[in-house]
């Protein structure tokens, strides 16, 4: 069953990646923490209509909360998928008005919309008339000339009169022209403060901020400001940064004491997946980060990237490559005492 929305909490989200947060990792992300929302990586409407619903859709039941990111602008397939994504039981549907690649420019989604509030406007209208999931939009302070405030603020106003009542901000103004999707992460200056300004005159609208944020510590800041806050490439990279989220931001139990506990939950989950014919680095590439500053991180990560790619790769594979850490550990321990 679907959170329902008044129970829905986005203070803490893990950012949608393309070709990071698939199923696979997103339930690597879920043995670190219960409270965090999840978003799959961005689907087009086309793909979705035209494609394999089945692949693009399917998750596991453990990766609640998470949420469907869609990219697309035409309303009647946008109502199609959003409908689609309630059947399936995700339990929200959020669209992209944000990446800055020249694929979704051509398509007509992505950052680009930010110059047409309108059409993003009925789309959410579309949606919301199709499905009973929270409806929300994931977009830049602005694109290319929108140089001011106010032309952020002409973007959010009419999408929330349609019915939009959360807005997750990327800090960042998406230049379309000339700079790629990498360097429109790290180019444009962050501007925070228009962020906190947005949630200080659209108080009744919950806004997410979402752009360089790099630790729990700068989250905390964050949320003295806004309703929630979203990381993304941080918790891909340093995973282990998130067993840390449900005991710091919502003063609950965290569910991993330790990285090795996370290894012994997952070994059922990876066991499953490769008698239904994953391959095993479809799994283990989500993985790399999870020792990292650990002594044997390093071991981890080159027997799992010369192996788990391999024609039959196995359990033993990660079982091996977790033994390198707990080796090596030992090795340390026993120079440290003298042993």
């Amino acid at each position: 069953m679907s959170v329902q929305p008044d129970t829905l909490s986005r203070r803490f989200c893990i950012a949608p990646m393309m070709d990071w947060s698939d199923r696979h990792c997103r339930y690597f992300w879920r043995l670190l923490t219960r409270q965090a929302l999840l978003y799959t990586e961005m689907v087009t409407t086309g793909a979705l209509i035209h494609g394999d619903r089945e692949r693009f859709l399917h998750y596991s039941e453990e990766e609640h909360p998470v949420a469907l990111q869609l990219g697309g602008s035409d309303p009647a397939e946008l109502a199609r998928c959003a409908q689609w994504a309630q059947e399936w039981g995700y339990d929200e549907v959020n669209l992209n008005c944000g990446c800055p690649s020249d694929r979704v420019q051509s398509g007509l989604f992505g950052a680009c919309l930010m110059a047409q509030p309108e059409r993003v406007a009925a789309g959410v209208r579309a949606m919301l008339d199709s499905c009973d999931l929270p409806v929300t939009v994931k977009h830049r302070i602005g694109i290319d000339d929108m140089e001011t405030y106010q032309q952020m603020l002409d973007f959010v106003a009419p999408v929330a009169e349609a019915g939009c009542e959360v807005f997750i901000v990327h800090a960042r103004k998406a230049w379309l022209q000339g700079l790629s999707p990498k360097e429109n992460r790290e180019i444009p200056p962050l501007n925070y403060p228009w962020v906190y300004r947005l949630k200080q005159d659209l108080p009744h609208l919950e806004i997410i901020i979402n752009g360089g944020i790099n630790n729990l510590d700068e989250a905390e800041a964050h949320l003295a400001h806004v309703d929630g806050v979203m990381i993304g490439r941080q918790a891909y990279h340093n995973p282990w940064m998130l067993a840390e989220v449900d005991s710091r931001l919502f003063n609950m139990d965290r569910i991993a004491e330790s990285r090795d506990d996370v290894i012994s939950g997952l070994l059922p989950y990876v066991e499953r997946q490769l008698k239904q014919g994953t391959h095993l680095n479809h799994i283990t590439r989500h993985l790399l980060g999870l020792y990292q500053g650990v002594p044997g991180a390093r071991k981890f990560r080159r027997h799992l990237s010369e192996n788990a790619h391999r024609q039959g790769a196995g359990l033993e594979v990660l079982t091996d490559a977790f033994n390198k850490v707990s080796q090596t550990r030992t090795e340390v321990s026993d120079a440290l005492t003298g042993s």
